[in-house]
């Protein structure tokens, strides 16, 4: 199926909004634009919309940590919004919940940050 994924800046926080499945196959792509993005703009904050994320490995995962690697020394945050039943397993069983927030969907996790 393949992925995509729409990128929005909002303030100081990037909206990323994943549609397919992000696999081995998709993270070298979106990793490398993800990486430029939140440097070129000093982006502070990521928020992951998983609304139409149909699949998530452990590359996805690579893909979180990444990010929160990059933005924590900014004291900013990963948010994960609109999971699924399938997600949230992966997401508490790979240990994110340690490094990232869960909101319900997109317009609390602006609220949460303060991006309203």
């Amino acid at each position: 199926m393949g992925l995509r994924v729409l990128l929005q800046i909002k303030r100081k926080t990037l909206f990323i909004r994943l549609d397919g499945e992000l696999d081995q196959s998709s993270t070298d792509e979106v990793r490398l634009k993800l990486t430029e993005v939140i440097e070129k703009y000093n982006l502070v904050n990521v928020v992951f919309n998983m609304q139409n994320l149909t699949f998530m490995d452990s590359s996805g995962i690579g893909i979180i940590i990444g990010r929160y690697n990059q933005i924590k020394n900014k004291d900013g945050q990963v948010v994960l919004c609109n999971l699924n039943d399938d997600l949230l397993k992966i997401v508490r069983l790979s240990g994110l919940l340690r490094i990232c927030t869960i909101k319900d969907n997109e317009d609390s996790a602006k609220y949460y940050l303060g991006e309203f």
